[in-house]
């Protein structure tokens, strides 16, 4: 194998968060479709929208960009071992403060801008951990294998 081929092998920090992003775009595409979304209206923002995706996460357009960009952070952070651990445990880090958010300001609340319901709360909780503990764990490997086999340029 030639020297670039192997400078261009993806670790497993960056293939999770590759992954992950590209999730988060589907997530975020699929909320703006009739038919996977459910509903009488996707409102812009608010606890107010009426539309659900897979008829059971509550979203709405700010939530669907919010997808839609984490998932581009996932795959352009994704390029390099330090950035796809940064999104993951960054961005783990980030739902399980949205699940917290969701729990003190969920339902009817004026706080509730995203919109946020139970269902919503249970996925934030299990992305939060997922993406936190992917992080950490993929990322230390990642550290590790650095620090054994450092490069000289």
């Amino acid at each position: 194998m030639s020297t670039s081929v192997l400078s261009q092998r993806r670790t497993a920090v960056q293939i999770a968060a590759s992954a992950v992003g590209a999730v988060f775009l589907l997530v975020g595409v699929l909320g703006f479709i009739p038919g996977i979304t459910s509903g009488s209206g996707l409102g812009f923002a608010g606890h107010h929208s009426d539309a659900y995706l897979l008829g059971l996460f509550q979203v709405s357009v700010l939530h669907n960009v919010v997808h839609l960009l984490f998932g581009v952070a996932g795959l352009a952070l994704g390029r390099t071992a330090g950035g796809a651990k940064a999104f993951l445990t960054w961005g783990g880090a980030v739902y399980l403060v949205l699940f917290v958010y969701g729990l003190v300001f969920g339902g009817e609340s004026a706080g509730n801008f995203v919109p946020l319901n139970a269902a919503d709360n249970g996925l934030h909780l299990l992305l939060g951990v997922g993406m936190l503990v992917l992080g950490l764990i993929l990322g230390r490997t990642t550290a590790a294998s650095r620090a054994a086999h450092p490069t000289h340029h």
